[in-house]
């Protein structure tokens, strides 16, 4: 079965992390163990193109990522809204290097959307994998007006904030508003037609947003807190908002989103995919149907399989375990394949831009 993944940071491995991601999983694995790398997410990836191939993912957002962090001893972010800046155009000239390597394929309309998933259903062996961009964090957007500028790159969705707060708003564990430059930047979104992504924000920033932004809206990798209880969770109410203005929201299977108390790098995974499967009844009964839930990895989002599903060791396992569990449940043919692939399809064929 096709799948559309709506979050995957596949420049973040393969710029920041130095990932040859035309190379098998346990090629990169195997690099990364002789080196003796032993930092969080070393030697245990879950993805790379030969393995998304294989799994039939045929669509993916991913992202532009290139986080402001205040201190300069981190692990991940950099230090001024200017170096966010370049690190966006270099994870933008990656995706357009293997745009000419034949592995990629920016998706800036619906018409390139419909075109490239008929020709997938027929050769998806050889095609490459279609992709829409997205911006996790506007960081990178130096002013509102800049938005223009990476619309013209092919940017087609973005999330305003990321963890803690930036210049936009408020982040994950922190319950900062949006900030006043947010305005003129949702403003700008709105124009030019863009669907903003809610995951990540504050609860504070989550309401607000919705009462500034009259535009589409997404989650692309946004669990519940009845599965997980605390802040980067989505409320019933939250869900609920997005489900009311037709938005897809997509689970995620990151085990800090899946398991109540995890802590990272203290605590051992203990859930199944099954548990994402739980998530998606979640969303399935506040809607009423299956049209408003998605599929959105977050797989090596800063992490390898030392913090994911026990029974998911790499991307394969996905699509192999996730479609039975969900016909165990009881969920019709027609509605796994809307979980898998269509809830998407059809979202971003309503938001893409026409060529005409």
């Amino acid at each position: 079965m096709l799948l559309f993944d709506a979050h995957l940071d596949l420049a973040l491995n393969a710029v920041d992390w130095n990932r040859d991601l035309r190379l098998s999983v346990d090629d990169i694995r195997a690099q990364e163990q002789a080196l003796g790398m032993t930092q969080k997410g070393r030697g245990c990836g879950t993805l790379s193109f030969p393995e998304l191939r294989a799994a039939r993912l045929a669509v993916c957002l991913t992202t532009l990522l290139a986080r402001q962090e205040k201190e300069i001893n981190h692990e991940m972010g950099w230090t001024t809204p200017q170096t966010c800046y370049a690190m966006a155009h270099a994870h933008l000239a990656y995706y357009r290097a293997m745009e000419r390597e034949g592995w990629l394929r920016m998706l800036t309309t619906r018409e390139a959307l419909a075109e490239h998933l008929a020709a997938y259903q027929e050769a998806p062996e050889t095609m490459p994998l279609g992709f829409v961009l997205t911006m996790e964090g506007a960081d990178p957007v130096l002013t509102p007006d800049t938005i223009d500028e990476f619309y013209e790159h092919g940017l087609r969705a973005i999330g305003l904030t990321h963890y803690g707060a930036n210049r936009y708003g408020g982040g994950t564990r922190c319950e900062v508003g949006l900030a006043l430059d947010a305005i003129p930047l949702l403003k700008n979104i709105e124009r030019l037609g863009m669907t903003v992504d809610v995951t990540h924000l504050s609860d504070v920033a989550f309401w607000q947003l919705l009462d500034h932004f009259g535009g589409r809206i997404h989650a692309s990798h946004q669990n519940s807190r009845r599965i997980s209880n605390w802040q980067r969770q989505f409320s019933d109410e939250q869900y609920q908002a997005v489900i009311d203005r037709d938005g897809v929201i997509g689970i995620a299977f990151d085990v800090i989103m899946l398991q109540e108390g995890y802590v990272r790098g203290l605590t051992p995974p203990e859930m199944t995919i099954q548990r994402a499967v739980d998530n998606i009844d979640v969303v399935c009964q506040l809607a009423g149907d299956a049209r408003n839930v998605g599929i959105g990895t977050d797989l090596d989002g800063g992490y390898g399989n030392e913090q994911t599903p026990t029974d998911l060791n790499r991307y394969t396992d996905l699509t192999r375990i996730l479609p039975p569990l969900l016909e165990k449940r009881g969920y019709p043919a027609a509605d796994i394949s809307l979980i898998m692939h269509g809830n998407w399809m059809r979202f971003f064929g309503e938001v893409l831009p026409s060529r005409g």
